[in-house]
């Protein structure tokens, strides 16, 4: 009986948290469908202008322009980055010593720094290297994370070292281990590297709003922020910017929620 009660008293609580985690989405894909006027008002039901907001969205803002230079920029950003730092999580833990070590712990502290202190350095360096309103500008802060370095080195500890020493009397070369047994092997810890750094490359603000100069290199954050600045906001087509912003994400952690909790626990299979 008390047991029963418990578990009654867990799924009330689950309950409650899923209705609140998910409000905030049902209220935006309302919102997506009403007109101004009815949201202002407070309305909780669907409404019939979607199409509408849709076109007075595209009057505004170059939807598809801001839509592809996020996705663009995101999955190069999320591509290099998981490449990059999973190759020196790799190095760390499997060409193991105590210098490594050392610089570990220096690149841990540099997590510490906020980006505000670092935003002014960067976009000197931008401007120096001449890219500015481009994709590797874009790439910049996030091509090395010592996060992401953190998590491969932290999941490669429970990597077998029996396939390493047995691939290497095959006669395969390191980048051949590396390909062909370490990455298939930690296909968690990649989903859940590709995760986090694909949401975090698409919903950053703060840097393309300092280096995407041009119109035409607008993302989809700032494509939002835009909408917004103006004296007379329409939530309407506002909510249903925010609500496209929001699709690539949820499809994203839909597809890979299953390895994502195994990834950040470095588990392997």
């Amino acid at each position: 009986m008390k047991i029963r009660f418990s578990r009654i008293c867990m799924y009330v609580f689950l309950s409650f948290a899923a209705f609140f985690s998910l409000a905030p989405l049902v209220w935006t894909l309302i919102s997506a469908t009403n007109a101004n006027a009815d949201i202002l008002r407070g309305t909780l039901l669907p409404g019939t202008h979607l199409i509408s907001n849709f076109i007075r969205l595209n009057e505004l803002s170059n939807l598809g322009m801001a839509f592809w230079n996020s996705a663009r920029n995101a999955i190069l950003s999320t591509f290099l980055s998981v490449l990059i730092c999973s190759l020196a999580g790799y190095g760390f833990e499997i060409f193991h010593s105590k210098a490594k070590d050392r610089f570990m712990g220096i690149l841990l502290l540099s997590m510490m720094i906020p980006f505000a202190a670092i935003m002014i350095p960067l976009f000197q360096l931008a401007a120096n290297l001449n890219i500015l309103n481009t994709t590797l500008g874009f790439m910049l802060p996030t091509l090395s994370t010592a996060f992401l370095i953190m998590l491969f080195r932290q999941s490669s500890r429970s990597f077998p070292r029996e396939m390493i020493e047995a691939a290497r009397i095959e006669g395969l070369n390191e980048v051949s281990i590396f390909f062909r047994i370490y990455v298939p092997t930690m296909k968690s810890t990649y989903a859940a590297a590709i995760t986090i750094t694909f949401m975090a490359s698409w919903n950053v603000f703060l840097w393309p709003r300092i280096i995407m100069i041009s119109p035409d290199s607008i993302t989809m954050p700032l494509l939002i922020s835009n909408l917004m600045a103006g004296y007379v906001a329409d939530f309407g087509v506002i909510m249903l910017a925010v609500l496209i912003a929001t699709l690539p994400t949820v499809i994203i952690f839909f597809f890979l929620q299953r390895h994502f909790a195994e990834g950040v626990l470095g588990a392997v299979k």
